[in-house]
């Protein structure tokens, strides 16, 4: 049996890290920040050291890192993270692989960045990196050339490694062309893809879908304002720009079927829709924004199952999904990895026993010193005049998390992804209302707020199962009857555009097994039946 553990999105922020010419000790960010973003930022390291501790008692010493190793990019929080792999490796043995994310460099040659910190009042402090070079995203080159040791370049200990180019491990043999969308600007960009047999029988593919493109009045390979952001278009730019790689993995695949290999693929970004398969379903009624806005067009599908992969991991947009592609081309299944912090935080432990994969997902909700940055949160609150954010009393980190999401859904989701008469209802309405709207008796059915129906609608909009354990027994008993109970009935406006949300609920309460599942041989997803823990 071949074991290995699966991390995603871990966005290493190092606190200890002292921004020069800002006049701090630390690099704190302020909870305000912290509250519109859709991740934690100075939880991360004990967080990260949590999924590490996870795959450890997992008794893996393989770890696939699927990209957004760091913050954003700055050299601080890239040596901090690589400092802590490099512990875990003299300690544990844990070697790790990593694919590169949209956040751990940009384009050639980085990009600013403008951050605010907490000094020890509870004061923000801006910290901009025109000011503190340190604070800015690396480039390419220069990204790599510190990440190179996650797989990038070839261990001593590895069984077989090489490149979409060869076997060649040098650099300037690993540049290809890139064309603006109108083709008048060009330059030379690196694909870090790689193929690696860590331990005997496994084959890693580490897709580096990360593609920077410039755009047509492209004059200067310095400015970062003129390249597309990667994150926006994923898998979609791979084969307008990188269409090598997929005649690559077809060889690959078709290689390892000969030898006999167990073969796994993991990039940043997810190549089938990880929402339960409902962003058609969605658009309509929230339009192209938020998730959707991300999924990637049905051919990246199509053209990854003609590969003839079967198991790929992603990252990116930090839920918990398993998706299935299948058709005339072929079949695979992708696993959305969630991150350590963002809500539904999880660490994949895998195991390849006899043309099987099983998977067990750990929830990650213990984490030592996630309350470090408590006393300064309620430092900034005080200075504003505010009582103590009832985030800074969080128990662990899953409660923590948990605090967030709530804030996100009432300060930043209701506001810019639902349309406003809907938002409006939600906040001012009761599920009692949205029981009158659907024509159902509400019975004994529990009555509360209805925003507090909408914080759950995103537990398992993004953690899928993982979210029971933040919902209480009797909402989510009253969810599952009505679902049950909807029917449709011709509603319109309003009703009908609630009634797709009571739907597109449905869908995540019960997309394919996402918790701990088995990958049959036919490519058929099935809850586990047996134990996976390591054995004494």
């Amino acid at each position: 049996m071949i074991r290995f553990a699966v991390i995603a999105d871990p966005h290493v922020h190092d606190c200890g890290w002292a921004p020069s010419g800002a006049g701090l000790s630390h690099a704190v960010r302020s909870l305000a920040e912290t509250g519109k973003s859709t991740r934690v930022f100075n939880e991360s390291i004990p967080a990260f050291r949590a999924a590490l501790d996870i795959a450890v008692e997992a008794g893996v010493e393989l770890v696939l890192l699927v990209g957004d190793l760091t913050d954003d990019g700055q050299r601080p929080n890239v040596e901090a993270a690589l400092a802590i792999l490099a512990e875990y490796r003299a300690r544990h043995g844990l070697r790790v692989l990593a694919t590169p994310g949209n956040h751990d460099f940009f384009a050639l040659a980085g990009r600013p960045q403008r951050k605010t910190f907490l000094n020890e009042a509870g004061d923000g402090v801006v910290v901009d990196s025109r000011s503190c070079p340190e604070a800015a995203t690396l480039g390419t080159p220069e990204g790599l050339a510190l990440l190179c040791g996650l797989g990038f370049l070839p261990d001593p200990s590895d069984l077989h490694w090489e490149t979409p180019f060869g076997r060649g491990a040098d650099w300037r043999e690993r540049h290809y062309p890139v064309a603006s969308p109108g083709g008048t600007a060009r330059c030379q960009m690196i694909d870090s893809s790689y193929l690696v047999e860590p331990i005997e029988g496994l084959w890693v593919v580490s897709i580096d879908a990360n593609v920077c493109v410039p755009r047509d009045e492209m004059t200067s390979l310095e400015d970062p304002e003129q390249f597309f952001d990667p994150g926006k278009a994923g898998w979609d730019a791979v084969p307008a720009h990188r269409g090598h790689l997929l005649a690559w993995l077809a060889d690959v695949a078709s290689r390892a079927r000969a030898l006999g290999k167990h073969l796994v693929a993991f990039s940043h970004y997810p190549p089938l829709d990880v929402l339960g398969g409902s962003t058609d379903r969605e658009i309509p009624v929230f339009g192209r924004k938020g998730l959707a806005a991300r999924m990637p067009d049905p051919a990246i599908a199509e053209a990854l199952a003609a590969t003839g992969l079967s198991l790929h991991f992603s990252g990116h947009l930090h839920v918990n999904d398993t998706a299935l592609h299948a058709s005339e081309k072929g079949r695979f299944v992708n696993i959305a990895v969630p991150s350590p912090v963002g809500y539904g935080a999880a660490v994949k432990i895998v195991a390849l026993d006899a043309g099987e994969s099983h998977v067990r997902t750990v929830p990650l909700r213990k984490a030592a010193g996630h309350d470090g940055a408590f006393a300064l949160y309620r430092a900034e609150a005080a200075r504003k005049g505010e009582a103590a954010p009832a985030i800074s009393g969080a128990a662990d980190h899953g409660e923590f998390l948990d605090h967030h999401l709530r804030h996100l859904v009432q300060q930043r989701y209701l506001a810019t992804e639902w349309p406003r008469d809907m938002a409006d209802f939600v906040m001012m309405s009761s599920t009692a209302d949205l029981m009158a709207m659907l024509d159902l008796d509400a019975g004994d059915a529990p009555v509360f707020p209805l925003v507090a129906f909408v914080e759950d609608w995103y537990r398992f909009r993004k953690a899928g199962l993982l979210a029971a354990a933040d919902v209480a027994p009797d909402r989510l008993r009253f969810y599952r009857a009505l679902c049950a109970r909807l029917r449709p009935a011709g509603r319109e406006g309003l009703a009908a555009r609630m009634e797709t949300v009571v739907e597109l609920l449905d869908i995540y309460m019960n997309r394919l097994p996402n918790g701990d599942f088995t990958i049959l041989p036919s490519m058929q997803v099935v809850p586990a039946s047996r134990d996976l823990s390591p054995s004494p």
